[in-house]
């Protein structure tokens, strides 16, 4: 299967997404209770993003809207605006900057959630939602000024607090929107955590409930710090065997056997966001490096697979899926 976004695709994804963004239950919410007032429905604690089953999945529902309105304009943009006007409003927003608020939530989304909300800020801006939703993402980007100095480790597993996601797009966020306080501690906590790291014990993944590579999304952070040389040669010694598809665990797409099950089905994700990785690493490397050709050859591979899981309607997998597959197919 081609590697893009087809408009077939984007028009797909968008009814996905457009569905899945006001649908309230089931809902899993990510609150700490303060006392029997805190017991809300999900719509009142978050106006903005309060569907998709949990609030990073509804945030990153809004981006592949968002990412397919901007490629793909002719696709649903009346419904995807009207939705957009309807949920990211000053009101709305500034309701979700006061539960960030409570002391409760000091620890609320870190960093998934903090980084899918910056990534999308940036896919949001030059548009007319770049100024309701600048205060969320000027109280993130707060929370990861303060957070990254004080992580003396990084969480290197393959869920969502997985440290180098959490980098990734928040380094991306910071250069676009000319953040360079945010992007200098980006930079500073990735050096720090990950680049004297050698020898990835790559042949350890995936573990049962990874929708993320550790070790290919800590290259895919890299590759975004390093300058081309150092990223090539770190890359040698930090997953040393690439050209030969080594180890095959990291290299073959990933069975997933019960797509039902809000964990195994993970590892849909894990297709697609290795796909996503793999692409990314390539693109850093040299145009005739042997590396680069069997990244791009296992990235279809993966992208191939994790397309195909999305065929199962389950809500355990499509309140989230087509978001990671967008990812692979437009970044």
């Amino acid at each position: 299967m081609a590697g893009r976004l087809t408009p077939d695709l984007a028009r797909q994804y968008a009814g996905i997404a457009l569905a899945n963004v006001v649908r309230e239950y089931p809902g899993k919410p990510d609150h700490v209770l303060a006392s029997d007032a805190d017991l809300r429905p999900p719509r009142v604690l978050h106006p903005a993003f309060h569907g998709s089953f949990d609030w990073h999945s509804c945030v990153h529902m809004h981006w592949l809207l968002a990412r397919v309105r901007r490629l793909h304009p002719q696709i649903a943009t009346a419904e995807i605006e009207a939705t957009f006007d309807r949920h990211l409003t000053s009101a709305n927003i500034a309701q979700e900057c006061a539960y960030l608020a409570r002391p409760e939530a000091r620890a609320f989304e870190r960093t998934y959630g903090w980084a899918w909300l910056l990534e999308l800020a940036r896919e949001l801006r030059g548009t007319r939602w770049e100024s309701a939703i600048a205060p969320l993402a000027d109280a993130f980007v707060t929370r990861y000024l303060d957070y990254l100095p004080r992580q003396r480790h990084p969480l290197r597993h393959g869920l969502h607090a997985n440290s180098a996601f959490g980098l990734a797009f928040a380094l991306d966020y910071a250069r676009a929107a000319g953040r360079g306080d945010l992007a200098r501690a980006c930079v500073d906590a990735a050096s720090r955590w990950f680049a004297h790291d050698r020898a990835a014990p790559a042949a350890w993944e995936p573990s049962g409930a990874d929708f993320l590579s550790p070790v290919l999304m800590e290259a895919a952070l890299m590759q975004r710090v390093m300058t081309a040389g150092d990223f090539s040669a770190w890359l040698d010694g930090f997953l040393p065997g690439i050209e030969a598809r080594s180890p095959a665990a990291l290299f073959a797409p990933v069975a997933v056997d019960d797509r039902t099950d809000g964990f195994i089905v993970h590892l849909d994700g894990l297709n697609l966001s290795r796909a996503w990785c793999m692409r990314a690493i390539a693109a850093a490397l040299p145009e005739n490096d042997v590396r680069g050709a069997a990244l791009r050859s296992a990235a279809q591979d993966h992208l191939d697979a994790g397309l195909a899981g999305l065929a199962s309607a389950d809500y355990a997998g499509e309140h989230w899926l087509a978001t990671f597959a967008t990812l692979a197919l437009t970044s």
